[in-house]
């Protein structure tokens, strides 16, 4: 599956600093085990062609499926359709272009129109050639619709029901990507993640500017997050904005709040480990708990940290917040700086190891680092039920995801000298059959 874009007229070669790729280079990453590649075919002066291709690997796509010996799992059109797990694995290749993030030297050049044209496929689609057209067609593209011809003997058809899409038009390469990356998933027949609060904020963030002016805004909707529990959540937003309330918060806040205000509780609390920290949401919010006097950032990622490092010092222009120390680590590396904290926190970082390598892990967390309080969060299978999720993933990158006996029982297991005590808890809105879409577990040192 690809997406080409193409671009012409003046200065046109902009558009490789606007994507941060070097023309003379080939871009190949591997994301979660699937090959991403990029390459420019034409560099000219009044001409700029450039190709994504997404070689997903037909393994790691049913790995995560539940339903691991139901052969069905290998038998899908996700290896080879353009849908909403191409842009999942694209996101990071373009998020440059996406987030209008260039370096700041061309940051004028975000919003300069050009003439371009993306071309993308094959689709596979429930929607018609019509449907297809009535979404692209109100943002000013000239809308191209083509059929493989079919390549087997059999007489069966002649043409392949797989659809390519070549959208013209001018506009800047933002605004374009952005209207892809929220219509690509709506012309996919099933969407191949959870869809939940985070869904809505990024339909909300790449539709800012033209989602709320689209005629079929509803319909975008509506196909965008399928459910009609998550789609109501957009829906209240909206009705929100004409009143004084507050919006609901989302469960990642819900969680960082639990998170936050268990640690308030504590008695000893003055030297706190984020350990799988990200981008620094919940060290932020850390910095800013009376009694804690370190917090440790520990991130594999560069990425992430360097986008933690700009939240934390756009959050200590405040007096009264503690600066995150930031460390590359990882879970898999003993690292002598963890030892004897107060408290250390897992927050959605296990379910996205393989359950074979936590035994190890929890060894060094529990018997070489020794924290006073422990504090592991992770997804509640049960409650995806309430979703209407199936046997899928909220994450394509989640090696599993628990019910809550199968959290306890593993939470128990891990203490098998009895040297903690241990609770469990729940986050966000609790269902009467499901419980709670996230699971907690405190482990208190005894000897405290």
């Amino acid at each position: 599956m690809q997406l080409t874009i193409r671009g012409t007229g003046q200065d046109i070669q902009v558009i490789s600093y606007l994507l941060a790729k070097n023309p003379n280079n080939l871009y190949e990453r591997r994301v979660s085990g699937h090959l991403v590649r990029m390459f420019f075919s034409q560099f000219s002066e009044e001409e700029v062609e450039v190709t994504f291709f997404v070689t997903p690997d037909p393994i790691e796509l049913s790995r995560n499926n539940s339903k691991v010996y139901d052969i069905t799992s290998y038998i899908n059109d996700r290896e080879f359709v353009v849908s909403s797990i191409f842009c999942t694995f694209l996101r990071t290749a373009l998020g440059t272009a996406l987030n209008g993030k260039p370096n700041e030297e061309y940051e004028p050049w975000v919003n300069h129109p050009f003439p371009l044209e993306f071309s993308f496929g094959p689709v596979a689609s429930q929607l018609t050639d019509q449907d297809i057209q009535s979404l692209f067609q109100p943002l000013g593209y000239a809308v191209e619709i083509t059929y493989g011809e079919a390549d087997y003997n059999m007489d069966f058809k002649s043409k392949s029901t797989a659809r390519f899409i070549t959208l013209k038009g001018s506009t800047t390469l933002h605004m374009g990507l952005r209207q892809l990356f929220v219509l690509i998933p709506v012309l996919d027949n099933y969407k191949h993640y959870y869809i939940d609060e985070q869904e809505v904020e990024k339909i909300e963030r790449y539709g800012e500017g033209w989602l709320d002016k689209h005629p079929k805004r509803e319909f975008i909707l509506r196909q965008a997050l399928r459910f009609k529990e998550v789609y109501g959540l957009l829906e209240n937003q909206d009705s929100q904005k004409e009143t004084e309330s507050s919006p609901k918060l989302r469960l990642n806040d819900l969680r960082y709040d639990k998170i936050v205000g268990k640690v308030n509780q504590l008695k000893c609390k003055e030297t706190v480990v984020d350990l799988g920290s990200g981008e620094g949401k919940l060290s932020e919010k850390l910095g800013f708990v009376d009694g804690v006097n370190e917090i440790l950032a520990v991130e594999p990622s560069e990425s992430a940290t360097l986008k933690a490092l700009r939240r934390f010092e756009k959050a200590a222009q405040d007096e009264n917040f503690m600066k995150p120390r930031q460390i590359f680590g990882s879970l898999f590396y003993f690292d002598e700086r963890l030892k004897n904290k107060d408290v250390l926190i897992l927050c959605e970082v296990i379910e996205h190891i393989d359950e074979y390598r936590l035994p190890k892990i929890m060894q060094t967390v529990l018997r070489d680092y020794r924290p006073k309080t422990l504090i592991i969060t992770t997804p509640n299978q049960e409650y995806n039920e309430v979703y209407g999720m199936g046997g899928d993933y909220r994450h394509p990158d989640h090696r599993f995801e628990w019910t809550r006996d199968e959290f306890q029982t593993w939470c128990k297991t891990q203490n098998e000298d009895h040297e903690y005590d241990i609770a469990f808890d729940g986050i966000g809105d609790e269902h009467e059959l499901h419980g709670y879409p996230t699971q907690m577990c405190l482990f208190t040192r005894k000897e405290l």
